[in-house]
């Protein structure tokens, strides 16, 4: 088993590799092309040679647990008979897999077992490797088939068999799929020797029903379902928990096993996976994509590690997450409602005041990215708060988790001194050196805004202030903005596009679906808006200018 895991980088340039002390489930998050998927490939290629490749990009190093008290029973799990052509030598034994035998001195292969790191090799090619499975999607509707039933009195080595004979561990699995699917998996013997696996509407009334040969197990039988008949989702959730349950694998890899599964079955499948492998002797490493997959894992309360892997401007970073700033996030009412989760999976954030701001903001950029080469912000997640008051409850928690996220604001967060000022400043991580002289800014700016009798908000934005102090103004706005917080110089969201010829005074929703039909729909019409060099366009090309500085500021390392 796995002691600790140690990859090639850290969390940002220059800071020491991230080193994993894995508990039963070990969970790998991020963005598309981060890795996910690569790191549990050399993890297995590590557990297959004892090595790792010289090529590896994630991976450095596994050191492996000591088994001083197991050695012998792991021994016997896979010493193999001489063969005939084989010449005995009473010092030396077979280990491994039949068909490639290794012959090794015995005291050898006992002391790999007792301590694996004094020959890792030895122990990965002679053990490991036979306990090792890697789940993705080739084999993952494959994991529990039909068989032929196996004398109980031999060596039982499928885990269909396995279920049937053993009562504790088959009933396990019956509720865990009955919770699921609302059917009951049961074993069918009755069709000469083979053993055919089954979901059933109603439970068998008996081990004797489910295990026997007569006719009521025949009629029961025959009103269940094969499992082979269900969809790919039912197939893939009922193999990967045998596995875990009745499986033989000590080290299980797999890669989204949330795939062809509704979110409130992945929540399932991921709170199912934590809680049986807790009580298990396996480890599992999961790439995942699915923030209820997640959240089924934590909320089980069992110790899970949840690692954040990114690749950005040819960097790559791993970042372990903190299980108690996850549970916040699932936990916090207005966190859990805009789906903060699924801040893991994308490269950036973008957090508004209200859902009219993000869904503005949002068309904004995706007609950047498509119009125009080099432009907008690419996988990137947009989410609203209830006002500007809560951006930071947003803002401050995702970027904690090293999620790189911008908040935006209207003009008038001049007006909020004291706790909101506060709150906006910690969110984007400035120094609190600066939060005072940050702070006098702030307020006498506002001073001279309120000091022209005009509506900062309404009236144009710093334009209201003489030169001078709009370029104060600016002066604080650019401050703020080197720590990824961005504010609407020219007022609020309905100040921008204002050719478009549509009233402030339809402020909100109505605003926003009246901005929407000016814009047009169809990008081949004359009367379609495209990206220009200034206005909002521009305001979203100071914030993918944050995004995509590799020494951006904001982020806590």
């Amino acid at each position: 088993m796995i002691k600790s895991i140690k990859l090639k980088f850290g969390s940002a340039p220059g800071n020491a590799p991230v080193v994993l002390d894995p508990t039963p489930v070990t969970i790998f998050v991020g963005p598309n092309n981060s890795g996910k998927s690569i790191i549990l490939n050399e993890i297995q290629d590590y557990c297959n040679l004892g090595i790792s490749r010289p090529d590896n990009l994630i991976l450095d190093q596994i050191t492996f647990k000591e088994n001083p008290r197991d050695a012998h029973k792991m021994l016997q799990s896979i010493q193999l008979p001489p063969r005939r052509q084989d010449r005995i030598d009473p010092e030396r034994i077979f280990v491994g897999r039949p068909g490639s035998p290794l012959n090794v001195q015995k005291h050898h292969i006992l002391s790999a077992l007792e301590n694996p790191n004094t020959n890792p090799e030895l122990y990965c090619n002679a053990y490991l490797c036979l306990h090792t499975l890697n789940i993705g999607a080739q084999n993952r509707t494959l994991l529990i088939r039909d068989s032929s039933i196996r004398d109980p009195q031999g060596k039982i080595d499928d885990v269909a068999n396995t279920l049937f004979y053993d009562d504790h561990k088959r009933e396990v699995l019956r509720g865990i799929i009955h919770r699921a699917f609302g059917n009951y998996i049961v074993f069918d013997p009755t069709s000469l020797g083979q053993l055919k696996i089954r979901l059933s509407e109603t439970p068998p009334k008996s081990n004797l029903e489910e295990r026997g040969f007569h006719d009521e197990a025949v009629q029961f039988h025959q009103k269940a379902r094969r499992l082979e008949n269900y969809s790919d989702g039912v197939k893939a959730f009922t193999g990967i928990l045998s596995q875990i349950i009745a499986g033989d694998p000590k080290i299980i890899l797999i890669d989204e096993p949330e795939a062809f599964l509704a979110p409130t079955l992945s929540f399932i499948l991921g709170k199912e996976i934590a809680f049986t492998s807790n009580s298990s002797n396996k480890q599992l490493f999961v790439s995942t994509h699915s923030a209820s997959f997640i959240m089924g894992c934590i909320q089980t309360g069992v110790p899970v590690n949840i690692v954040r892997l990114t690749y950005q401007n040819d960097i790559p970073t791993a970042r372990t997450l903190p299980n108690e700033k996850l549970i916040h996030l699932m936990r916090n009412p207005l966190l859990r409602s805009t789906g903060v989760l699924e801040g893991l999976f994308y490269e950036f954030v973008i957090v508004t005041e209200a859902d009219s701001d993000r869904a503005f903001y949002e068309e904004i950029n995706e007609r950047l990215l498509q119009m125009t080469p080099d432009r907008g912000i690419p996988n990137c997640l947009f989410l609203n708060a209830q006002n500007k008051q809560t951006v930071h409850q947003i803002v401050k928690p995702l970027r904690e988790l090293g999620i790189p996220t911008a908040g935006i604001v209207d003009v008038d967060i001049l007006k909020n001194g004291g706790k909101d000022w506060s709150n906006f400043m910690n969110c984007g991580f400035i120094p609190g050196a600066n939060h005072l002289g940050l702070g006098q800014n702030r307020s006498e700016i506002y001073q001279k805004c309120k000091a022209t009798g005009k509506c900062m908000k309404r009236d144009g934005g710093i334009d209201i202030l003489s030169n001078d102090d709009k370029e104060a103004a600016r002066n604080l706005f650019k401050q703020l903005a080197d720590y990824g917080l961005f504010v609407v110089e020219s007022g609020e969201l309905e100040s921008w596009l204002q050719y478009l010829g549509v009233p402030k005074s339809g402020h909100g929703p109505s605003w926003l679906i009246e901005i929407f039909e000016k814009m047009g729909e169809d990008p081949d019409n004359t009367d379609y808006v495209s990206p220009d060099s200034d206005d909002v366009w521009a305001f979203i090309d100071n914030i993918a200018a944050w995004f995509k500085n590799p020494e951006r500021k904001g982020i806590p390392n």
